[in-house]
Order: structure tokens, then C-alpha cells, then sequence
């Protein structure tokens, strides 16, 4: 392999199904990872879509299924907005599965942050920033989140309420982060905290 190249990613068939499938094939297939690491979880999440191409982004996928969240920042950038998790009890970045409505990856992203976080008019940086596959309990036996995450700035002044998929909401200096938030977390707001958009 040449120097700066990298692996072929898998080909999944043509998407005859949700826009949205083709739409993560696009994202996915397009994303330049920023190391080895997430250029192995891309190439993971591409098999995934070419090995499920009916189910491979819906939470009744028992081998697992896409999912989309968002680290928002405020308008500032100096604080992210992370929700307490109802199950996990973690403070985690907003987001989870996919619905038959979404087109795009961007735009179930963009929704579960809006009905995560009680915000309108959120801006969503374009492309995700990172990957993230993780065990979760949506299916008796477990199963996998393959997350895409994205980034999103909240309007000046934005004031925030707590749904109920969470215990609480908060903003937090995205440079002191809580203890019980997890590696991919920080790794998220890092990301997030060097974009340049």
C-alpha cells in the first residue's frame, strides 16, 4: 500500500432501502479518520452496513446497529452539554438510535441532541469526528452501538431542559469534565474542542 493510503473500504450493495442507508455509506465511506484506531472502527462500521444492509442501522438488529449523537458546545465553546444518563447513571454526550423518518446521519444526530437537550436551533458542524462501537443491553443476549458522532454549537443564550431519557442535563467546562463521564466522552469534547469550523 502506498505511502498516505488507505485500506479499500468494503463495498456495500447499492441501498434500495431508507435514503439514510445510502447516506451512511456516504458519510462512512467519505470520513477521513484522524488515526489508525478510527480508520479500523470505519472500515468495521462499512462491513457492518455491507453484512446488514436491511436492518444494519435500526436498534432490531441484534449484531448491532448505527447510531448517531452529538457533543453540543455552547457558543463560546468553552462548555459542553452532557445529560445523566437514565440507565448507564453517566454523563454521556446526547444522542442514540436512528428512526425510519431520518434521511441522513447528520440529521438523527441533530434531532436526538434537539430532543435531548430542549434547544433549538442547534448548527451541526459538518462530517462526524469520531467512531465509537460499544456494548449496550437493547437486546436480551447484548448487543453493539456503532456510534458516528458529530459536533454541534448551541445559539447564544441557550437555555436547556432535562427529557425523559435522562436524570439531568449540564453544562460543564469542557476542560474539567465529571468523573463519571467515560474515555470516549473526553476523547469526543477533545475532538470537538480542536475544530476550527
Amino acid at each position: 500500500m502506498a505511502p498516505g493510503s488507505r485500506p479499500a473500504a468494503p463495498e456495500p450493495p447499492e441501498a434500495s432501502g431508507p435514503p439514510i442507508y445510502a447516506d451512511a455509506v456516504r458519510v462512512l465511506r467519505g470520513w477521513s479518520a484522524p488515526d489508525a484506531d478510527q480508520e479500523r472502527v470505519r472500515l468495521e462500521f462499512l462491513r457492518h452496513l455491507e453484512e446488514h444492509p436491511a436492518d444494519g442501522l435500526w436498534r432490531e438488529c441484534a449484531a448491532g446497529h448505527l447510531t448517531a449523537s452529538t457533543a453540543v458546545l455552547d457558543a463560546s465553546r468553552s462548555r459542553v452539554l452532557l445529560t445523566l444518563h437514565a440507565k448507564i447513571k453517566a454523563w454521556l454526550q446526547l444522542g442514540g438510535h436512528c428512526e425510519p423518518a431520518d434521511r441522513t446521519l447528520a440529521g438523527a444526530a441533530l434531532r436526538e441532541a434537539t430532543e435531548e437537550s430542549g434547544i433549538a436551533g442547534l448548527r451541526l458542524l459538518p462530517g462526524p469526528v469520531q467512531l465509537d462501537r460499544h456494548a449496550v443491553r437493547c437486546h436480551p443476549q447484548g448487543t453493539w452501538h456503532l456510534d458516528v458522532q458529530y459536533v454541534a454549537i448551541a445559539p447564544q443564550d441557550a437555555r436547556h431542559a432535562v427529557s425523559d431519557e435522562s436524570d439531568d442535563l449540564a453544562w460543564f467546562p469542557v476542560d474539567a469534565l465529571p468523573e463519571t463521564s467515560d474515555d470516549v466522552v473526553r476523547a469526543l469534547v477533545a475532538r470537538a474542542r480542536g475544530l476550527r469550523c
